[in-house]
């Protein structure tokens, strides 16, 4: 199935859109708090296309994201009575469950792997929030994840130049449906944890 191919190609285009940089914000800030597509989708394209600007766009990046981290946070610590049914509708309850147990364990260092990692961060904002985690250090935790995160990215398309655009779009649906593998086997490790 070449459902990454085709979504890379939309992106693609969106990518050299005049306002492709505020969709990366727009995007960034949406899956922090409720969206589920990563703004690595973005990220990647936008950077090949236009190597030189590629760590400003990792910049706006993780400043949306811990932006859209922040209402993350606001929906759990102001509304998670009105949510939670729809975080157990959209099959998220126990992921939320599992983030609330990492947050007694672990506080700090479960947004931090959160925000690197493709555990939805969205989930941990909230649940955040909902506990109460000392808001200075969710921001920092925030900013360091999810700033690796998107800093890695843009470095590899930064580094690995041109040459990287083929690679990208011969791969996309192996590296996409590998991303899916591991998130799965992310979660059934985090189920038995």
């Amino acid at each position: 199935m070449n459902v990454f191919g085709v979504l890379y190609d939309k992106v693609l285009q969106w990518s050299r859109h005049r306002h492709a940089e505020a969709y990366l914000a727009a995007l960034s800030f949406a899956e922090s708090s409720f969206f589920p597509i990563p703004p690595d989708v973005m990220l990647m394209p936008m950077t090949l296309a236009r190597p030189r600007a590629g760590w400003r766009y990792a910049a706006v990046t993780t400043i949306a994201s811990v932006v859209g981290g922040v209402a993350g946070y606001a929906i759990g610590w102001l509304a998670i009575d009105a949510v939670g049914p729809l975080i157990e509708r959209l099959g998220y309850i126990e992921t939320y469950e599992r983030a609330t147990q990492w947050f007694e364990r672990y506080g700090f260092l479960a947004i931090l792997a959160a925000g690197f990692s493709p555990i939805p961060y969205k989930i941990f904002t909230i649940a955040a929030g909902a506990l109460t985690m000392f808001f200075p250090g969710f921001v920092i935790a925030s900013l360091l994840g999810r700033g690796a995160r998107f800093f890695l990215v843009a470095g590899i398309i930064v580094y690995g130049g041109p040459r990287m655009e083929p690679l990208l779009r011969r791969y996309v649906d192996r590296i996409g449906w590998s991303v899916v593998a591991l998130l799965l086997v992310g979660v059934v490790l985090w189920q038995l944890l």
